[in-house]
């Protein structure tokens, strides 16, 4: 094929520039996406050569190569992975955020195209080259063709590349940056060593580079004041060395792995530009042997709350990769964890519908979400530790690891306490371990902080119930008129404003022994929060009121399932709850908005019969008009709207005038 020129996808054109000088604020970031997406080509190679070891050639070493000539400017970063074929290489480095592996997972049949997932997502990784460099050439061959088949693919990052097809003799790609003037530092061994060993010590393919040696100068003029030698410098020897560990992260001692080389591997693997919260790192023996390093990230993804959308950690048997996003190690509820499960005893052709039913998975399930729940449950515990005096007089001793927790656990609940919801209706066996971690705002406290546990601890005397309420908005539930008693009476009342919450409490009827009870669910019922007079001026009340009730009931039996005297009301007139068993309006009306079908239910109006408004019901001629406007307005009050916001506008004037 002759040379021909090519534009890039629009999306890349348009791209590039905010890649190039946004996305990545850090410069030496290049070094650590092109030696990953080295690293994803050597492992993509080892994939598919389970099936065809003849893709290995005479090279069945896997390695990455970087070498630099300062003459020419030019950085190279070479593997000898599964390489590109010509269309290869106009798809996929002219196309924003498409890796080979889309396509290599399509070609692949039957239960292969189910045993293969994306390799390393390729994103806007390549592109960096160009935070650094003015040109780049790409020269490849894809394992198993000629050499004559290889490409060149050049482009200076601007609208267009060139492609043309070279004779190529090692399979893999060679990745030449031609560097600016402002980035010469990376023709330095000392310099690409540094930033090797900062961002990809984990990566487990050898990273070579040639050894370099001082060399004098040539003595030309022993009379020379400066000895007589041109100015010595580095030489290259022709031989090669290993500057990485050349061993997974993972797969080396704790003791051995420094916290900034765990918090690199989380960023590679996560695509993440911030520190994780925390980690753990373990290797699992017994009847399933594995290895595993979890990580809780700081910062919630944009599509967390897409449940389709693959998550999971990185599979690994015996350190082969086997597929990225393996959801069946770690439920659903979190799909937020990143890390890595090294397994010893699964098969290296395991498919997903094996990880589905194998019994070891379902053993490495259970730990990795044990493991979790303890790194969350160890941030819970120091998330209020402070350093001072305590009860007996003497200063607590905090030890730096225990300071650096503080306040952890309230930046993760924050970013994915509402996801961690979702396991109290997904994993019945943890269910008690997540109900300790739910944090709420509360009627004491706007903070998103009180745990079921500091709830009971200031519990009143008497109480027998923990009492809340979900609504739409946090000002929403703390102006609820069903929390009007309990004010009064100094009740706290824990406020639940997720979307998930009505949901999952469905799961969740007690915590430690002492019920749940939703303060809009039910006749309210304070037990031995409420005196006799009380109960006795109640009943009376009713009694006095039972023809009015009556009336009610049947101006609003389209409307109301029953009309009742209520004690849990203190200014306002009149507000809706539904029937212990029954579906909340605010559950309704989520489902509606969702498209989805909700069961037709009628709420039940409770009446302040001490109300200035209610008491002018009795004989009033206007009894119907206020009848419904109460109704609608205890709807406004809950964050719903009248079925008829007209009709409701036109009474309301129809009684102001």
């Amino acid at each position: 094929m002759s040379k021909q020129t090519l534009s890039f996808q629009a999306e890349v054109a348009q791209l590039l520039h905010l890649v190039t000088h946004s996305l990545y604020s850090n410069q030496e970031i290049f070094l650590r996406e092109l030696i990953s997406n080295a690293s994803d080509a050597c492992d993509k190679l080892r994939f598919e050569g389970l099936n065809n070891a003849a893709l290995f050639e005479d090279a069945p070493n896997l390695e990455v190569r970087v070498t630099f000539d300062k003459a020419a400017k030019t950085l190279t970063i070479t593997d000898n992975g599964i390489g590109m074929s010509q269309q290869e290489a106009i798809d996929h480095l002219g196309t924003i955020a498409k890796s080979g592996t889309k396509d290599f997972m399509g070609r692949l049949s039957g239960d292969q195209k189910a045993d293969a997932q994306l390799i390393g997502q390729f994103g806007v990784g390549f592109y960096s080259g160009f935070i650094v460099a003015d040109k780049i050439t790409v020269e490849s061959r894809r394992a198993g063709l000629k050499p004559e088949e290889g490409v060149r693919w050049i482009s200076s990052g601007t609208g267009d590349f060139e492609v043309e097809t070279i004779t190529r003799a090692q399979r893999g790609t060679s990745i030449i940056l031609h560097l600016r003037e402002d980035a010469e530092e990376y023709l330095n061994a000392w310099k690409l060593k540094q930033v090797i060993a900062k961002y990809s010590d984990h990566i487990s393919l050898p990273i070579l580079m040639e050894k370099e040696e001082w060399k004098d100068g040539e003595l030309i003029n022993p009379n020379d004041e400066n000895g007589g030698r041109q100015p010595g410098g580095m030489v290259k020897t022709g031989e090669w060395e290993t500057i990485n560990k050349a061993s997974a992260l993972w797969t080396r001692p704790k003791k051995d792995i420094t916290d900034e080389q765990y918090a690199e591997f989380y960023k590679t693997i996560s695509h993440d530009h911030e520190a994780p919260l925390t980690w753990a790192h373990n290797r699992v023996e017994g009847n399933t042997e594995y290895t595993q390093l979890l990580y809780i990230p700081a910062k919630a993804p944009f599509d967390l709350w897409n449940r389709d959308k693959k998550a999971g950690v990185k599979l690994y048997v015996k350190r082969v990769f086997i597929m990225d996003d393996a959801e069946a190690l770690l439920p659903t509820y979190l799909r937020f964890v990143k890390g890595v499960i090294d397994s010893t005893d699964l098969p290296l052709n395991v498919s997903r519908e094996l990880l589905q039913e194998s019994r070891d998975v379902r053993s490495i399930r259970e730990g990795s979400t044990k493991r979790v729940l303890s790194m969350l449950e160890d941030l819970a515990k120091h998330d209020k530790h402070t350093t001072g005096e305590g009860a007996d007089g003497v200063t607590d001793v905090v030890s730096e690891e225990d300071k650096a927790k503080e306040g952890k656990y309230t930046k993760f609940y924050a970013e994915f306490g509402a996801v961690l919801k979702e396991g109290l209706g997904e994993d019945f066996a943890n269910r008690e371990r997540l109900a300790k971690l739910l944090r709420f705002a509360s009627t004491q406290s706007d903070a998103v902080t009180v745990s079921f546990a500091d709830y009971k601890a200031r519990m009143k005397e008497g109480q027998e119930a923990i009492y809340y309420i979900t609504a739409d908005t946090l000002a929403a539930a703390k102006n609820s008129p069903q929390l009007e008693v309990f004010k009064k009476k100094g009740i706290e009342v824990l406020l639940m404003t997720d979307r998930v919450d009505e949901w999952a409490l469905n799961y969740l009827h007690e915590f430690d022994g002492t019920p749940l009870q939703s303060v809009a669910k039910g006749a309210v019922d304070l037990g031995k929060l409420q005196d006799e007079a009380e109960k006795k001026a109640a009943e009376e009340a009713a009694e006095a009121f039972k023809p009015v009730l009556a009336k009610l009931k049947e101006a609003l039996k389209d409307k109301a399932e029953d009309v009742r005297v209520t004690t849990r009301l203190v200014d306002s007139p009149a507000c809706l709850v539904v029937q212990d068993d029954g579906m909340s309006t605010q559950l309704a009306r989520m489902l509606k908005q969702a498209g989805q079908q909700a069961p037709e239910t009628k709420p039940v109006l409770e009446v302040n019969a001490e109300h200035a408004l209610v008491k002018k019901l009795d004989g009033s001629v206007h009894f119907h008009d206020l009848a419904h406007i109460l109704f609608d307005q205890a709807l406004l009050a809950e964050g719903g709207l009248p079925e008829d916001p007209a009709a409701y506008v036109k009474r309301v004037n129809a009684l102001l005038a």
